[in-house]
């Protein structure tokens, strides 16, 4: 069964990444918002910073919407879910608008979500270098996709008004919407991965009112409202029943803070729809675990905050004493660093960690991992049975070293989506910890399995 869904939308591209995509979806989203609109935010692909944004603006998540991980009657099923209550929806894209899973084709790109939403695009483009050439650059990009629709070109990073003038008037085949000055003053910090999560400290309300006054001076948004709401009527998934009990099935821990806060919306809200309440709790500052039946540990910084993590001993024999109970611990990226016996920093410091997975994770200046990747778990777990399959992303730059096949069983069998497989994930009694990111949409059994893991661990 299938319902229709009738919201305004549009998706914010670029022609390759670094051209400001976040930018200008913070400048759309902060005048929109100062407007008085109701608006859901989105971000394909994998990346967990980005959507911090969209958030620190609205005051609300933003959801990831990602083709390859998630297929697409579960892009279709969240846009509808995430966008209910919202008079316009602003979907960031990722990299350039064709980049994605395949150099062939559309898979996992912003081009594909922009066509399975129907979803007219706004091209955004560095055009601090560039005058007529920009008509040349709309041309190409008109032409290459006759199934995409479009909102408009942004120029980003232009010097002057008379700059975007000469920029109009070269008559792109995509009409110019607008475009943003160059203001380094404003410009967000950045991390080795990317911009830094965003918070109050480093995106601050001033911040966020300068982008929205930005937004509401530079660019047409009439136009942009105004192609967002010709978007037709969308054909998504009939909305799921939820089966939450009244009174939870079990209760999860949720690490978030300085150094876990990476997380999937749509893997939070599958939890709760299968009975979860989940209760947040910080490794960093709490003496204390929440009462709980199993402990989820997302990705994050937990390099930048070791020294922190390590001195809070009380947590971590509390972590350790959860997992003598034989009560399940789940770890990510950021979690599996967290669960092992340390972290060395660049520096070279060793800061001791929980220890319940053996090896040292050690940081280095450049990137280890990057990309999709395919998992089939190899053994029975608190995920479930052996053979599980699911889809999730590594982006990483530490690996875990120390660690030998007699010392741990190896819980994965990894396929990414170039390169070869390899034996990864670490899975000792109730806890199991891996690199990847995973994304359930692409196997909701997994989060079951979490689930009645956790409840089973009540009876112990």
């Amino acid at each position: 069964m299938a319902s229709a869904l009738d919201i305004p939308r549009v998706v914010i591209a670029a022609t390759g990444s670094g051209a400001g995509k976040t930018t200008v979806t913070v400048a759309i989203l902060g005048a929109l918002r100062a407007r008085g609109i109701r608006v859901a935010a989105f971000k394909c692909g994998p990346d967990y910073l980005d959507p911090t944004y969209h958030a620190r603006v609205l005051g609300k998540p933003s959801q990831n919407l990602d083709g390859w991980m998630m297929g697409r009657e579960a892009v279709l099923a969240t846009f509808a879910r995430a966008s209910a209550d919202a008079e316009l929806a602003v979907v960031e894209g990722m990299m350039g608008l064709f980049d994605g899973a395949a150099a062939d084709r559309d898979e996992g790109s912003t081009a594909e979500i922009a066509k399975w939403l129907e979803a007219p695009v706004v091209l955004v483009h560095d055009a601090s270098g560039v005058a007529r050439t920009i008509a040349a650059i709309a041309h190409g990009f008109a032409r290459f996709d006759p199934d995409l629709r479009w909102a408009g070109l942004v120029c980003n990073r232009i010097g002057s008004r008379g700059h975007l003038d000469l920029l109009i008037r070269s008559q792109p085949a995509i009409p110019v919407v607008g475009g943003l000055p160059a203001n380094h003053e404003l410009s967000f910090p950045e991390r080795h991965l990317g911009l830094i999560t965003a918070n109050k400290e480093v995106f601050p309300d001033s911040l966020v009112e300068q982008w929205a006054r930005i937004g509401e001076q530079w660019l047409d948004l009439d136009a942009i409202i105004g192609a967002a709401r010709r978007a037709p009527r969308l054909e998504t998934p009939a909305a799921r029943r939820s089966a939450t009990p009244q009174s939870p099935r079990c209760r999860i821990g949720i690490a978030y803070d300085d150094a876990f806060h990476f997380y999937y919306e749509d893997n939070l809200r599958r939890l709760e729809e299968l009975g979860t309440e989940l209760v947040r709790f910080s490794p960093v500052r709490d003496r204390a675990l929440p009462k709980a039946d199993g402990l989820y540990f997302g990705g994050g910084y937990p390099e930048a905050m070791a020294r922190e993590l390590s001195e809070n001993k009380a947590m971590r024999e509390e972590i350790r004493r959860f997992a003598r109970d034989g009560r399940p611990i789940y770890g990510e990226c950021g979690g599996l660093m967290y669960l092992c016996e340390a972290i060395r920093t660049l520096d070279g410091t060793e800061w001791p960690m929980i220890a319940l997975l053996p090896g040292v994770a050690v940081m280095a200046d450049r990137l280890q991992a990057l990309g999709y990747v395919e998992v089939q778990t190899r053994s029975p777990s608190i995920l479930g049975p052996a053979g599980l399959r699911f889809r999730g992303h590594q982006f990483r730059y530490s690996s875990l070293e120390g660690v030998d096949a007699s010392r741990i069983e190896r819980a994965y069998s990894v396929v990414p989506r170039w390169g070869a497989a390899f034996d990864e994930g670490y899975a000792a009694g109730s806890v199991i910890g891996s690199y990847v990111h995973a994304h359930w949409a692409s196997n909701p059994a997994v989060a079951e399995g979490f689930v009645n893991a956790c409840i089973t661990s009540q009876r112990r």
